[in-house]
């Protein structure tokens, strides 16, 4: 739901592989905003899929069984926020045990910011809390993740320090790119706009944290319906 590109949307749908794919929104992290549940079905207009949604901040939720029907969706989309009330929340409803039955029946998990954060085992987030910090996600992908990686200030410096303390390896992503996963292995970078970065982040066995540049295949050019493998640009480190 980037505004004016909807090359991401395209995409997501795309990975349902069905003409009509049934697309349920969880605004949960925004505690269920009406602005945010409206951006997404203009994004994700009927005459695209069947959007739905589920409110977990409201009495009803917007469907009968939430389980249930996060079970027959092709696509579950989450939206952005606070990481630390998304998690919470889901834990309290079920919601997470939910995600994983769907994720193992093969339901396309997605979203962005909080809603890319919470997949990783852990996650850097900024949200309400002042400066970036550690937070367990729900660990279906065994790595790290960091957002808005240069493009908000200290989260860059905030992944390699903890990285660099002992948090588990993983990913720094820029605004406009989105890493694809199949199962937990990475298969390609994807990106909405030209320039798109995003970095795997170890410690180089000296005690530090270095960045390796992700090749992103940029979702608006020619042939680029073609997927790509997610190499790295360079076996150099860019930066420690």
């Amino acid at each position: 739901m980037e505004w004016g590109n909807t090359l991401l949307d395209d995409h997501v749908l795309a990975l349902a592989g069905v003409d009509h794919p049934r697309v349920c929104f969880l605004p949960t992290a925004s505690g269920d905003a009406d602005h945010y549940v409206v951006r997404f079905y203009r994004a994700f207009s009927a005459a695209r899929c069947e959007p739905s949604h589920i409110s977990l901040f409201r009495r009803e939720t917007g469907v009968g069984d939430p389980r249930e029907h996060l079970l027959r969706q092709d696509v579950v989309y989450v939206g952005g926020g606070s990481l630390v009330s998304l998690l919470g929340t889901w834990r309290a409803h079920g919601i997470d045990l939910a995600l994983r039955e769907a994720w193992r029946a093969g339901v396309v998990l997605c979203g962005g910011s909080a809603g890319s954060l919470c997949w990783f085992s852990h996650a850097m987030s900024a949200f309400h809390e002042g400066s970036p910090r550690e937070i367990e996600g729900l660990g279906f992908l065994p790595w790290s993740n960091a957002v808005h990686y240069a493009d908000e200030p200290g989260r860059r410096a905030a992944f390699l320090e903890a990285i660099a303390a002992g948090m588990p390896s993983g990913y720094g992503v820029g605004d406009g790119a989105a890493l694809h996963f199949l199962g937990t292995e990475l298969a390609e970078v994807v990106g909405s706009r030209p320039g798109a970065r995003a970095v795997y982040v170890c410690t180089d066995g000296a005690g530090a944290a270095s960045e390796r540049e992700l090749g992103v295949r940029y979702l608006g050019a020619a042939g680029a319906e073609q997927p790509s493998t997610p190499t790295l640009v360079s076996d150099e480190p860019i930066a420690a």
